[in-house]
């Protein structure tokens, strides 16, 4: 993966291809490998951008001061954007990355071009199902709290839970550990995901 140092810290992001360009957001607890699949077919005739984004699986820590509302990680988006200059981009979203996508729309963001909303939080549906709801009663703890509660998740069968990653781990469990593996190993990951949950639930 590529590394590029923004205004709240250092952002990786795969980008591969040629031609149209894609930017693929993932959600909460997921990184950019969310993604790879798609990649694999889309990139033999377009540029596919992924950045993992500090929502909980990111491996950098953000900077202490570092607006970590979904509003703020939109405007990292968008400043993703204007470093990398994108133009006329397709903006996907999934999961709470739809969220950061309605939020970079409702500023108008010049880059975007098209959108596309797949299976995401949207209106009143926020967080979405009973992962969303546990996960923003969980970022109510302290972060060294939010540690132990997240601890559990080292193990493959609560990982598969409805209340955890449920469906997500049918295709296999190895990502949903790999997603895990920063809020589980660095305080200053669960720092930044704890933040970001707080944001949200208000």
């Amino acid at each position: 993966m590529k590394e590029i140092e923004l205004s709240a810290g250092r952002v990786a992001y795969e980008d591969v291809g040629e031609g149209p360009t894609l930017v693929l957001l993932h959600g909460l607890m997921m990184d950019a490998s969310l993604w790879d699949e798609v990649i694999a077919d889309l990139s033999a005739d377009h540029r596919c951008v992924a950045p993992t984004l500090p929502l909980g699986a990111h491996r950098h820590a953000m900077h202490a001061d570092a607006d970590l509302s979904l509003a703020g990680i939109a405007r990292l988006v968008a400043e993703l954007l204007e470093r990398l200059d994108l133009h006329d981009v397709t903006l996907v979203g999934n999961d709470t990355g739809g969220a950061l996508v309605q939020l970079l729309m409702s500023d108008g963001d010049a880059r975007v071009g098209r959108v596309v909303l797949a299976s995401c939080d949207a209106f009143d549906n926020f967080p979405p199902g009973l992962t969303g709801r546990t996960l923003v009663l969980a970022g109510k703890l302290s972060p060294r709290m939010f540690g132990l509660f997240m601890q559990q998740m080292r193990l493959r069968m609560l990982r598969r839970l409805p209340l955890a990653f449920g469906r997500l781990t049918l295709r296999g469990d190895a990502a949903t550990a790999r997603w895990l593996r920063p809020v589980l190993t660095q305080p200053e990951i669960r720092r930044d995901t704890v933040r970001t949950l707080r944001a949200a639930a208000a």
